[in-house]
């Protein structure tokens, strides 16, 4: 019975080396692909580098790989009992994830591209080890996800709830509040909710760090999701109180304190309290270790399964090559954008009906970056004046493209003079047929402005960036290049918004011909 035991214990003691050397060559040329791919791919990879270097809000990039290898190393006792096996169902995830990756690379849309090389990441995993081996790794590669620099789309609608909680504390505080957009008065001073003071800063760290604390702390699914909707809502609530504490401190300091630096250094502090509560609060249900279900005892059988080291390396040479098709493809329909023809030769109406050019009547111009020529005219039809901006762009391109977020009404370096109250889309009539345009409230200290905008792309006319790219994917996919333009018109008003946005339907009813036939003609020079 001894030498019977001792047998056994060392059929077992070569199964366990046996599989661990198995999973030495599979991880290995796992890695290797993984590395392979961000080489592919390198200029994606870099630019999600850059910006964890230049952005604070993403800074957190740079440990999310880190911490995503770390979780993986922590299931490598429970991994290496499962055997690793290639599964080619997930090269139809890898196809499909390289042409939304070439999509995206044509229209210059950096973060789909960043998503799309992240997925590809798990996708390898799938491709080179298998379904089993992946649903065991599911969170610490979802995790990846992280590392892609995104989330500032949400940056004005949490301006717009910080500026709704801090109007609300102080009307509650017994304050008196005049408030416009983002902009308020109180009686010691005016404030602005800026892109600073949107908290979404705290939001992308406490949803980082939330999720990694509910993985790591929680059995319960539900309870890992409590904490995640913890983690979302808190430092919304707490960045509104924020502000609203630090319009206090000014107001009660007589606008001496929280107006400079210690503004943020306050804003950080308070944050760094905020995640310390939402800690100790998550800690009362916090559920350590794991549960029997989830760890196989000691006597579990290890696979003992052979690994054919040859489909692995026939499998990993196909996934380089799916891989590597789709940034060649994008070189080659780069390739086929003629820059020969860099001027443009477009021009503006003197005359549209009873509208007739004069001179300018605002010294208010629109931030937008690259565009090939800018032209503004002015009119006058008897008591009413409008004023028309194009932005022309020959090609799209990196720093040179109509959809692009740095495209705005105010240029950072008139935001001192002119201010944003909202930009919100409505229905107007563009011959004939109701489009929606983004029309925007603006102001200096002597003018305020109503403004419509909307481009024209791919021969349609939208104001919305989604559909504005995917119109110019299908025509780059088809080897169509043609030019875009961003249309501005807008006039004086005062307090009559409707009688502005008549005003501005009247001209734009009248223009519009002659102006579409001015960009046509321009795009066929």
């Amino acid at each position: 019975m001894k030498m019977k035991a001792e047998i056994l214990a060392d059929s077992k003691q070569i199964n366990r080396s046996g599989a661990v050397s198995e999973w030495f060559l599979a991880s290995w040329m796992t890695a290797v692909t993984v590395l392979a791919l961000l080489g592919i791919y390198h200029s994606t990879f870099m630019s999600m580098v850059v910006i964890w270097w230049r952005s604070q809000t993403f800074a957190h990039g740079f440990i999310i790989f880190p911490i995503s290898l770390w979780l993986i190393w922590r299931e490598r006792s429970e991994i290496v009992r499962l055997t690793p096996r290639p599964d080619y169902r997930a090269l139809a995830l890898l196809v499909l994830l390289g042409f939304a990756w070439l999509a995206a690379r044509l229209v210059d849309v950096l973060v789909i591209e960043q998503f799309m090389l992240v997925v590809m990441i798990p996708t390898l995993v799938w491709l080179l080890l298998g379904w089993t081996v992946l649903s065991r790794l599911a969170f610490p590669l979802g995790f990846l996800l992280f590392a892609v620099p995104v989330g500032e789309a949400l940056v004005p609608t949490l301006m717009d709830l910080t500026a709704d909680i801090t109007v609300k504390l102080l009307k509650i505080t017994g304050i008196p509040v005049y408030r416009e957009g983002r902009f308020f008065s109180i009686p010691s001073g005016d404030w602005s909710v800026v892109e600073a003071c949107s908290g979404i800063r705290y939001l992308i760290a406490s949803l980082t760090l939330g999720l990694l604390y509910a993985y790591l702390s929680y059995r319960s699914m539900i309870r890992r999701l409590a904490f995640i909707a913890l983690a979302v809502g808190f430092p919304i609530i707490a960045n509104g109180l924020r502000a609203y504490m630090i319009v206090m401190i000014g107001h009660l300091s007589d606008m001496k304190l929280a107006v400079g630096v210690d503004h943020f250094i306050y804003g950080w502090i308070f944050f760094g309290v905020i995640m310390l509560i939402m800690f100790w609060i998550g800690s009362f249900w916090r559920e350590p270790g794991r549960m029997d279900a989830e760890m196989p005892s000691h006597s579990s059988k290890i696979s003992s399964d052979r690994v054919d080291g040859g489909r692995f390396a026939r499998t990993a040479v196909i996934a380089a090559l799916v891989a590597a098709f789709w940034p060649a493809r994008a070189a080659y329909i780069e390739s086929l954008v003629s820059k020969t023809a860099t001027s443009v030769d477009i021009e503006l109406p003197k005359a549209i009906g009873s509208w007739q050019t004069v001179e300018a009547f605002t010294d208010w111009k629109p931030g937008y970056v690259g565009p090939d020529v800018t032209i503004a005219s002015h009119y006058r039809s008897g008591a009413d004046t409008v004023g028309l901006y194009v932005m022309y762009y020959r090609y799209q391109e990196q720093g040179g493209e109509l959809i692009n977020s740095q495209n705005v009404l105010i240029a950072p370096s008139n935001r001192r003079e002119w201010k944003m109250l909202e930009e919100k889309l409505r229905d107007v009539r563009l011959f004939g047929a109701p489009v929606k345009v983004l029309q925007g409230k603006i102001h200096s200290a002597h003018q305020r402005l109503l403004t419509w905008r909307w481009n024209w792309i791919a021969g349609q006319y939208t104001a919305n960036d989604y559909v504005g790219k995917l119109l110019e994917a299908k025509d780059k996919l088809l080897g169509v290049m043609r030019d875009g333009a961003a249309l501005i018109v807008f006039t004086p008003y005062d307090e009559d918004i409707q009688s502005a946005s008549d005003v501005l339907q009247r001209f734009v009813d009248d223009a519009l011909p002659s102006l579409e036939l001015s960009l046509n003609k321009a795009a066929e020079s």
